[in-house]
């Protein structure tokens, strides 16, 4: 295949792209920064790879590049848990998903030949957070600010199935892997100042970085997946739970919780994002006869922690 990803150098597009160069397949890379791009993935180690700039809020000549490609991924997104919510960052938060993917939308639709597939990242945070319910794919969406950002992001991807092509949309939960959010708890943890963020009662619904990959991959290549999954393994778990995990795989003591409010202090409404959660299940996903390399926590974390 020829796959066109946007947010390739990210934590989820970089594995995303080894594995794809890894099976033979051709690669357009769509980023905003050449230089950094070449640095992650150098000609000599990426000869099958492509990299062209765009600027993900504004047509452009890089649009074109999307045909003779046979799917795109979509993965871009301004960081929702790294700066305090202003009203300025919001706007970025939901133009680099809405707008961004109107752009995407609108070259497939130009595109000849067209991609068979747009395989467009959403996130857990559509169905609003809760301490007791259970959201699958079926649940409707949240009021907050996150979910109406994930509602918009979703909309626009749609769109796309006006042009024929098949749609899959996974919303993803919290990514484990070596790096992303675990790599930020893994510090605190390595100086025996670990613990649970918040109340630790609130749900995290996770992956771990290889099985999204897997998904993703399925996701481009089995004609019959369209529609919405959940991209999450299929036994959340709370706070503390992941809090003790970790401390046990590492063999660190997890007994000094991070309160609210230091949180809140540094992020603003942006802490909510890891303060509050949501129990997830992947009920379209196992459907589809996905099979989980890392469904249980403590093995996921064992993987990653034994590549640290």
């Amino acid at each position: 295949m020829k796959v066109a990803i946007t947010g390739a150098t990210g934590f989820v597009g970089s594995r995303l792209v080894e594995r794809l160069h890894n099976e033979g397949h051709r690669i357009l890379v769509l980023t905003r920064n050449t230089t950094s791009a070449q640095k992650v993935f150098p000609p000599e180690a990426f000869p099958h790879l492509e990299i062209l700039a765009y600027t993900p809020t504004v047509s452009g000549s890089w649009q074109d590049a999307i045909a003779g490609c046979d799917g795109v991924v979509n993965l871009a997104g301004e960081p929702i848990a790294e700066e305090r919510w202003t009203p300025e960052q919001k706007q970025k938060i939901l133009n680099s998903r809405q707008l961004g993917t109107q752009k995407i939308v609108d070259a497939i639709a130009k595109a000849n030949p067209k991609p068979s597939v747009l395989v467009n990242a959403s996130a857990v945070g559509y169905y609003g957070t809760s301490e007791i319910t259970t959201f699958d794919e079926t649940s409707p969406s949240g009021r907050d600010f996150l979910a109406q950002v994930c509602q918009a992001w979703e909309a626009e991807a749609q769109k796309v199935k006006d042009a024929g092509v098949r749609l899959v949309i996974l919303r993803l939960g919290i990514v484990l892997g070596n790096g992303g959010a675990l790599g930020k708890m893994i510090t605190p943890f390595k100086l025996f100042a670990g613990g649970p963020l918040g109340s630790g009662r609130q749900w995290l619904s996770w992956i771990h970085l290889d099985d999204l990959v897997n998904l993703i991959l399925k996701a481009l290549t089995n004609p019959e997946m369209t529609g919405i999954y959940n991209a999450t393994a299929p036994n959340p778990v709370r706070m503390t739970e992941l809090s003790q995990t970790l401390g046990q795989v590492m063999q660190r003591p997890s007994w000094l919780p991070v309160p609210g409010f230091a949180l809140e202090a540094l992020l603003g409404d942006g802490a909510m994002v890891v303060l509050e959660g949501q129990q997830v299940m992947p009920k379209r996903t196992l459907e589809a006869g996905f099979e989980y390399e890392y469904p249980n926590l403590q093995p996921a974390l064992s993987q990653i922690l034994g590549k640290c």
